[in-house]
């Protein structure tokens, strides 16, 4: 029988890496608290037509990039590609809107698009976004950039660069759609053949087309701002002097579009040189009533956290698990002690690793070495018999007999010799 493997486009986040994961989480967290941004968690597959609807038929999403499946029921389902069409259909169902005010909701977890896989690009990959609903104020597309940014910095990316756009409304896109068309269709035969479909069905994604041969076309290209109402024109100028006022950094990209249909106004995307795009996202002010819902102005965006934490990997190296104390026992009485010893241990806030081998002391003390732990805890028949432990700090070799009815009492100053040992030990490596 063959190995079974992870499918092709997924991977497993092993220990080594899952520390990065939890410091992009726990950030996320205070940050987005600290903005009162609350948590929202949906399902991962959902009924087909809200994507469709949602997303747009003519997208490279919904046409070519969704997990459809007929469930038991002959419902056509969908494993979500994206997070903004789910938090809306909750919105909508449990009627939040009617709570009065600005939403602040924000998600995190798992989407799924066949792809084909790449670096920081799966089938199964993570998102982190944000939904601010219930407000059309220019200060509301401000401030979600501003999270974002923070967030972003506050991990240790300072060096992206945010690019911004204004899509207009849907009178602005229909209008620059026409001349666009009119523009490329002369040109349609060189196009490449992605473009060539787009044309008829979604001819302002041909902007975002990576082929050499189409964007070399482009270049003389008429531009969506310059197809901008009076009225879009001065609330983008609102956008960018808000960012100013902030001190945000920014790049204009008029051919910055988004993959997905239901946006307008602003729209916005933080770019690497490594991964491309990081996140982004933008206004979209009709989805709600697109999807059944009032008339909601809102606005967000996610970030792909697989692209986030591959610039993290690149900053700095994985770092074990800071181990505080490893229990080294042998014989019936001690290792019964021992285990118990642990739970004390991990009880008073320390890191604990307990050898369960049962193998040779001399063994069990290599692996202590080797576990990186600050000290270690000795128990042997002796040690049993006494109600004692014998306490080892690996760093100097310095040895003590402590009774252990005696250690939860000692957890302070333990908690001081480890902060001690631990300097101990990086200034010999060093």
């Amino acid at each position: 029988m063959g190995l079974i493997q992870a499918q092709r486009g997924t991977r497993d986040i092993l220990p080594g890496e899952i520390a990065y994961w939890q410091q992009v989480e726990a950030t996320a967290r205070a940050i987005l608290h600290q903005a009162a941004f609350e948590e929202i968690r949906t399902p991962i597959f959902e009924q087909t037509d809200l994507f469709e609807r949602g997303i747009g038929e003519a997208t490279d999403v919904v046409g070519k990039e969704m997990y459809t499946f007929q469930d038991k029921g002959d419902r056509s389902l969908t494993l979500r590609p994206e997070g903004t069409a789910g938090v809306v259909r909750a919105f909508i169902e449990h009627g939040l809107h009617a709570q009065g005010g600005v939403q602040r909701l924000w998600y995190m977890g798992p989407m799924f698009r066949y792809e084909r896989p790449g670096t920081g690009r799966q089938r199964q990959f993570h998102q982190l976004g944000v939904e601010l609903l219930g407000s059309g104020n220019v200060r509301a597309d401000a401030e979600v950039i501003a999270i974002a940014v923070d967030l972003l910095q506050a991990v240790g990316l300072n060096d992206l660069q945010l690019e911004l756009n204004s899509l207009g409304t849907r009178d602005d896109r229909i209008q620059y759609r026409s001349l666009l068309v009119d523009y490329l269709t002369p040109y349609k035969a060189d196009l490449d053949p992605d473009s060539q479909d787009r044309l008829t069905r979604n001819p302002l994604r041909i902007l975002d087309s990576k082929d050499a041969k189409t964007q070399a076309i482009l270049q003389e290209a008429p531009l969506l701002g310059h197809s901008l109402s009076v009225a879009s024109q001065e609330r983008f100028a609102k956008v960018q002097q808000l960012l100013t006022n902030l001190g945000i950094g920014y790049t204009l990209n008029p051919k910055l579009v988004r993959g997905l249909d239901y946006y307008s106004h602003t729209a916005f995307e933080f770019q690497s040189k490594q991964f491309g795009t990081v996140g982004g996202g933008g206004r979209y002010d009709g989805l709600i009533a697109e999807l059944g819902g009032p008339e909601t102005l809102a606005i967000g965006w996610a970030i792909g956290l697989e692209r986030l934490i591959g610039l993290l990997q690149q900053l700095a190296p994985s770092q074990p698990t800071a181990i505080d104390f490893y229990i080294v026992s042998r014989g019936e009485a001690a290792e019964a002690q021992a285990l118990k010893l642990a739970q004390t241990l991990r009880h008073a806030g320390f890191v604990t690793e307990l050898d369960l081998s049962s193998s040779a002391f001399g063994k069990q003390f290599k692996r202590a070495d080797r576990s990186g732990a600050a000290a270690c805890f000795i128990l042997g028949d002796a040690e049993a018999a006494n109600q004692t432990v014998q306490l080892k700090w690996l760093a100097t070799g310095e040895q003590q007999a402590i009774a252990q009815a005696d250690l939860p009492a000692l957890a302070d100053t333990l908690h001081e010799q480890i902060a001690r040992s631990r300097n101990d030990r990086s200034t010999t490596t060093v």
